[in-house]
């Protein structure tokens, strides 16, 4: 029988029934059976943090883009698309590429493997076949353990650190910036970001000299200060930004790419990262952000906050295993109305238990019982003057950006659900 891409995805998606199982030996083992496609990736960047490592992988992205280089990028979770995942020169993989590379990871043992370490191998498999210059992999989850730390790349960075997967990486900032650190070897350049909660910075900064690294660079004060303008929205993305430029110039200081500033301003006037503060549409303005973390909330507001539009409504969707309170306790005081709504997966949290935490935060609150019907009542409230930000979880994102965007859509795959990255 001829494998398909739908054959595919159900494949792969069955695996997560067996939820997140950190650990790097399979993920060596599995390269090793392949043949090391991470050796045909030429100078890779590993990305970590709690948030922020998303937006700056499309930052150095398209600075290596502008710089003429080939860049393959390989990011988690996807909003519509398995085949966001894996990205050449910001083209999605064709879906005959990911049969192909399926097909070779489970003649190699593939299916023994977690649905994150599949997916890992297939992506490396995908971009290796590109051949590009830079390649860009953004960590899943954590950082020690995530399958994509088994692959040695020459720089790393991590963004920052905040409270968020808790039950995987630790209960505190500390325990978590640990588990980031776990991304650091020795002879790397290493860069530390100022993204999330400040109490991180000096413990990465320990961890990278402890580990050997052979440059560290320390977003600061300093750094903020110049760091450059991009097509990203929110004040948050300054971080980001001062992060991307330092990891340019250690891709820069490898020889990989020449960026002299007019390739840095093209490169970031050019970003794009989507369902990232991304404005979609106008006439009300329709704001996507996958804010689903207490930081991200914060940022979410700050960015929100700065925007123009009145009156503000929120759709909000948020998987029911998150800090919902500490999620909307930030946003709620930066719009008009709460609209509680779910995404179409069982981890959603239902509209009324939504709604009550709102209530409980100040909100003024309506309820829909799914995102459609959400973001049209929240268009009809505040005009056409008015702003509509939906936001509380990637999956929301997805669900509602095809409306707005032309994009890519996989074939609904149902199983049972886990978390997912």
């Amino acid at each position: 029988m001829t494998t398909t891409y739908p054959r595919v995805l159900a494949r792969l998606f069955a695996a997560r029934r067996a939820g997140i199982v950190l650990g790097l030996d399979r993920m060596r083992t599995i390269l090793a059976a392949l043949g090391h496609p991470e050796h045909r990736l030429g100078a890779i960047v590993h990305v970590g943090g709690t948030n922020g490592k998303g937006s700056t992988a499309a930052l150095v992205a398209a600075v290596a883009r502008a710089a003429g280089a080939r860049v393959g990028v390989y990011t988690s979770p996807h909003l519509a698309s398995l085949r966001e995942r894996f990205t050449v020169d910001g083209r999605l993989a064709d879906e005959a590429a990911v049969v192909e590379a399926h097909a070779r990871v489970a003649a190699a043992g593939g299916d023994e493997l977690t649905f994150f370490e599949q997916v890992t191998a297939i992506g490396l498999e995908v971009l290796a076949a590109a051949a590009p210059a830079v390649t860009i992999l953004e960590v899943g989850l954590g950082g020690r353990l995530d399958a994509t730390t088994a692959v040695d790349a020459p720089i790393a960075a991590v963004t920052g650190v905040a409270l968020d997967h808790q039950e995987y990486l630790g209960d505190t900032v500390a325990a978590i910036a640990a588990e980031k650190a776990g991304i650091w070897k020795p002879g790397q350049r290493a860069i530390v970001g100022a993204a999330g909660d400040p109490v991180a910075q000096p413990i990465l900064i320990a961890a990278a000299r402890a580990a050997g690294v052979a440059t560290l660079d320390v977003v600061d004060a300093a750094a903020l200060a110049r760091a450059p303008t991009t097509a990203l929205a929110g004040a948050h993305q300054r971080e980001n930004a001062a992060c991307a430029d330092a990891i340019v110039d250690a891709l820069v200081a490898i020889g990989a790419i020449a960026a002299p500033p007019e390739v840095r301003a093209a490169g970031y006037a050019a970003a794009v990262h989507p369902g990232r503060c991304e404005v979609v549409a106008t006439a009300p303005t329709v704001l996507l952000d996958g804010a689903h973390n207490p930081d991200g909330a914060r940022a979410l507001a700050n960015a929100i906050a700065a925007r123009p539009e009145r009156p503000r409504a929120l759709v909000l969707a948020v998987s029911a295993d998150k800090d919902v309170a500490a999620i909307v306790a930030p946003l709620v005081g930066v719009v008009d109305v709460v609209i509680a709504s779910r995404y179409d997966q069982p981890r959603s949290m239902a509209p009324p238990a939504l709604a009550a935490i709102a209530r409980a935060a100040g909100a003024l609150v309506e309820i829909a019982d799914d995102l459609e019907a959400a973001v049209d009542r929240a268009r009809d409230a505040v005009g056409l003057g008015g702003l509509v930000v939906i936001a509380g979880s990637l999956f929301a994102v997805g669900e509602v950006r095809p409306r707005f965007r032309a994009m890519a859509i996989d074939p609904l795959v149902v199983t049972d659900p886990a978390p997912a990255r």
